[in-house]
């Protein structure tokens, strides 16, 4: 059986996503039980040269969400500096499923092949799709998901591995 694109990033892309959505709902209703503001998780950080919960959630979102739409329209660029609180990261992660979910699999599967470049100041690193996703897109995004996820248990929030996975897609 051949596996398409889209079921490699889309569809693993929305599994994760289900799982942040999922484990920032535990994250707020933990605080909301022991009387904490989730606002001051946003800038908590698992080390101090490491980038923020913020900036998790947002590149989780930008590099699932933002990275399918970079690959089809050919460019893809960093996260632009965001200033969300909790329930805004919430809707963002929110947002990038609805946006995952109303791409057709034909949109995916018709750009393998597709050049695509990586901007990140006057640098340009160019990929072909199916590199960019496989490559570059999924790695970024689970890393970042995988911090955010540990940010929320070193502040106590009680979460397991199965809060990170998501719906797996089971046999029936």
């Amino acid at each position: 059986m051949a596996i398409s694109l889209y079921d490699l990033s889309v569809v693993s892309f929305l599994q994760v996503l289900g799982g942040v959505e999922g484990f920032l709902a535990k994250g707020l209703a933990h605080c909301k039980e022991k009387g904490l503001d989730p606002n001051e998780i946003v800038e908590t950080r698992l080390f101090p040269d490491m980038a923020p919960f913020r900036f998790q959630v947002v590149s989780a979102a930008h590099h699932s969400a933002g990275g399918v739409k970079g690959a089809m329209a050919g460019a893809f660029s960093p996260p632009k500096p965001a200033g969300e609180d909790y329930a805004g990261l919430q809707k963002l992660v929110s947002d990038a499923k609805a946006a995952l979910e109303a791409i057709k699999p034909d949109e995916v599967n018709g750009i393998e092949g597709k050049d695509v470049i990586f901007s990140v100041g006057d640098r340009k690193i160019p990929f072909k799709a199916e590199g960019f996703l496989m490559s570059f897109s999924l790695p970024n995004f689970y890393f970042h998901a995988t911090t955010a996820y540990d940010i929320l248990r070193q502040k106590g929030v009680p979460l397991g591995k199965r809060d990170f996975l998501g719906k797996m897609r089971i046999a029936s």
